[in-house]
């Protein structure tokens, strides 16, 4: 007989309005407390029973976390700000559009109006093992059934696989990662701020988690340094559809070229690991170079050293060589790459 899991199982529902509040609480809770923003993710884990958490904490009254501000040294995004702002924000568009590509490429419209920053980049792994309730090694478990003979790993790790080979499914993060922004979180002992490449984690740090949130941690905003307003961005995704699809490798280029050479760069891909990777040895390679053919090819074959594919995901290692490239020349580049 089929499992019915159309009901979720019950639990607290607080719907606090302020920080203040929302932070009092999460520590009132403690491991107890799951954290809501657009609710996607959560309703996925809610409504198939797979996650029962005792009390549930819904951030959208609180307006503090939500909205876009200009400040002294570009921008800060409240983590409840919705992915259709993001994307719609002018001075984004106009300043820091690397961010305003990738948003738009996350799901689908009706999604985008719901989700957040804040819940894109705090998503959990969309391995299906994982999300169907298996009890593989992200679960405690002690075995990854995707990393079998047997496994279906397509969408998986080709980089950085420790036990787990799930990766990270955030559009948005790469791009924040290119655009050097701070993570600004509330904790029990004060506000933390962090660099985007450290709020995500690997397998190697904690198997069950993707980013540094702890129980009673709050991610509030995402600040933006006008170090990369106006750069040459570039942003590419790879999906199956090209509408609601996660990424197959996604990848994200902030630089900036002068006298035909480049004089500073970011660069980041994501769905090829557990994290968000920011590729700092492609970044020391190319400065100093000419972004041309030449330069992204090379970039290209650094990117990749290491990769390790599994039974069914070794098209990954060309198509993260080519996305590298190709994030190296831009639009032009793509009339030589293969």
């Amino acid at each position: 007989m089929a499992v019915i899991r159309d009901v979720m199982p019950a639990f607290e529902l607080y719907q606090p309005s302020s920080i203040t509040d929302a932070q009092k609480l999460l520590q009132q809770l403690g491991a107890d407390a799951w954290v809501m923003a657009g609710g996607l993710d959560s309703f996925d884990w809610l409504k198939d029973r797979i996650k029962k958490p005792k009390a549930v904490v819904d951030l959208s009254g609180i307006d503090e976390l939500k909205g876009i501000r200009t400040t002294d040294d570009g921008i800060e995004i409240g983590a409840m700000t919705t992915l259709t702002e993001v994307v719609r924000n002018p001075v984004i568009r106009e300043k820091y559009s690397l961010l305003s590509q990738g948003a738009e490429l996350a799901a689908s419209p009706q999604i985008r109006n719901q989700g957040t920053i804040g819940g894109n980049v705090s998503q959990d792994a969309r391995c299906w093992y994982y999300r169907a309730g298996w009890p593989c090694y992200r679960a405690s478990g002690n075995i990854c059934y995707a990393d079998t003979p047997t496994g279906r790993n397509r969408e998986h790790a080709i980089l950085h696989a420790e036990r787990c080979v799930a990766v990270n499914p955030s559009d948005s993060a790469p791009a924040l990662i290119a655009l050097d922004a701070k993570f600004v979180i509330a904790t029990p002992k004060g506000a933390r701020i962090v660099d985007a490449e450290n709020y995500f984690i690997g397998p190697e740090i904690d198997i069950t988690r993707l980013n540094i949130l702890q129980p009673g941690d709050l991610l509030t905003a995402i600040r933006i340094p006008s170090t990369w307003a106006g750069a040459q961005f570039y942003f590419e995704k790879v999906r199956d559809r090209n509408v609601w699809d996660f990424a197959l490798l996604n990848v994200a280029s902030a630089m900036v070229v002068s006298g035909g050479t480049i004089e500073r760069i970011r660069l980041a891909v994501n769905a090829a690991a557990a994290r968000p990777l920011r590729l700092k040895a492609v970044e020391d390679a190319v400065r100093g170079k000419s972004p041309d053919a030449a330069t992204g090819e090379m970039a290209g074959k650094l990117a990749v050293e290491g990769a390790v594919p599994l039974q069914f995901n070794a098209y990954k290692i060309p198509l993260m060589r080519n996305l590298v490239k190709r994030a190296i020349g831009g639009v032009e580049e793509a009339k030589w790459a293969s």
